[in-house]
């Protein structure tokens, strides 16, 4: 039988270590040059295939691409793109297997969210519906670590890292200023339905550095009342107070305190700026002085501050899905499985997409607190493994080396195709 070749595509919001992921599957995948041809990526997700926009990874040095594992971001471009069902959009299926056969593709690496994992199951089921030979395993990340069944997604624990380091220096510059000027600061982080993120906060502050620290969830209905109380009582009691907002917290009508009115590629609102809703809610019942940001892109980039654990799993996930494809498994996702607590072991399992495609997983309401403020410790014991570790990239004259691709373009063999 003659080897395939392979296409390998990142897909939404990227990460600090979404390119070690890449990495694994890359490397991998030239350590089986018996099984697998050529490995192509898309250059911007999905759009890459649909375009016929496709990179020869094979133009890469050996050196280059294991300094994907250093390197933040999308290295092919990245996308938010959601495939419609078969039915709804068959041209576009119609030429994803157009595309597929014009350059001999069997196997297909998806590396992305829940809205990727159901790409690729659809791409899958592409294979039987319209007779052609394809195995898709989707590669998982995602920072809001909501991605059911794996104990946590790449991406994931080095934002938590950041978030719970950002938080501890912010608190620290508070508390230094709270006596005479800012008392109240508030860091707004992602996390559009699930809080995850918003709880890496409250590792901030433990047993050896105790910090006051108020966290705002999205699974909590937001009340105005009780959180002016508790931001009050907090600054009566310490001189200051660290808010943590996730950008997904919805007031009790079900409205977010974020929503700009205005739509993702998805259909999802577009969030961004519950921080500064909230200090001035803060302002202007309590006449705090106070100060707020919004992480943004600055907490899914840092990988300067990455977590080894997160780097780790990031690339022995894109390595595993490699080795589920030459096993022939299809429509599946390796998953991080927790072996125990403490000591943290995990090892690599293996998920049906089927069971992964848009399912979120919340925060389970035993890792809040319950007047919905903080974590608990069943909370922090689930957390705390996920941000260790240090893995810094090289660095030179103060600055990461980070690694820019040639990312050499494939020869079109069809005719031009409009997304």
């Amino acid at each position: 039988m003659a080897k395939k070749n392979a296409f390998y595509a990142q897909s939404g919001g990227v990460t600090a270590v979404i390119n070690a992921s890449a990495a694994g599957v890359i490397e991998t995948a030239r350590q089986h040059k018996d099984k697998i041809g050529k490995l192509f990526a898309g250059r911007n997700g999905i759009i890459g295939a649909l375009t016929e926009d496709l990179i020869d990874t094979g133009k890469e040095s050996a050196k280059d691409i294991a300094s994907l594992r250093y390197t933040p971001s999308g290295a092919f471009g990245s996308c938010r793109f959601k495939l419609k069902g078969l039915e709804e959009n068959k041209l576009q299926y119609e030429r994803l297997i157009e595309v597929f056969k014009a350059h001999n593709i069997g196997y297909f690496f998806y590396n992305g969210g829940g809205d990727s994992a159901d790409t690729c199951l659809k791409v899958s089921q592409l294979s039987e519906k319209l007779g052609y030979p394809l195995q898709a395993i989707h590669v998982p990340k995602t920072v809001d670590n909501d991605l059911p069944i794996t104990d946590c997604c790449p991406g994931f624990g080095s934002v938590a890292k950041y978030v719970a380091v950002s938080v501890r220096e912010a608190s620290f510059d508070v508390a230094s200023m709270a006596k005479t000027s800012t008392k109240v600061f508030v860091m707004e982080v992602m996390g559009r339905h699930a809080g995850w993120i918003a709880a890496a906060g409250g590792l901030a502050s433990d047993e050896r550095c105790e910090l006051p620290i108020v966290i705002l969830f999205p699974e909590i209905a937001f009340n105005k009342t009780k959180f002016l109380a508790k931001v009050n009582a907090t600054v009566k009691k310490h001189g200051y107070c660290s808010v943590v907002v996730s950008e997904g917290v919805k007031g009790e009508d079900g409205k977010f305190l974020s929503d700009q009115g205005m739509r993702d590629a998805f259909g999802h609102a577009q969030l961004g700026g519950a921080a500064p809703v909230i200090a001035n809610m803060v302002k202007e019942a309590l006449g705090y002085k106070f100060h707020w940001a919004v992480a943004d892109y600055l907490q899914r980039a840092a990988r300067h501050i990455a977590s080894k654990t997160d780097v780790d799993q990031a690339y022995a996930l894109g390595k595993k899905a490699v080795e589920l494809a030459l096993k022939g498994d299809n429509a599946v996702m390796p998953t991080v499985d927790r072996v125990s607590d403490k000591p943290y072991k995990w090892k690599i399992g293996v998920a049906q997409l089927s069971k992964v495609a848009n399912v979120e997983k919340m925060m389970p309401r035993n890792f809040i607190t319950a007047d919905g403020f903080g974590i608990t410790e069943k909370c922090r014991t689930y957390l705390a493994p996920l941000i260790k570790g240090e893995d810094y990239p090289p660095f030179k004259d103060g600055l990461p080396q980070y690694v820019q691709l040639k990312n050499v373009a494939v020869t079109k063999k069809l005719k031009e195709f409009k997304v």
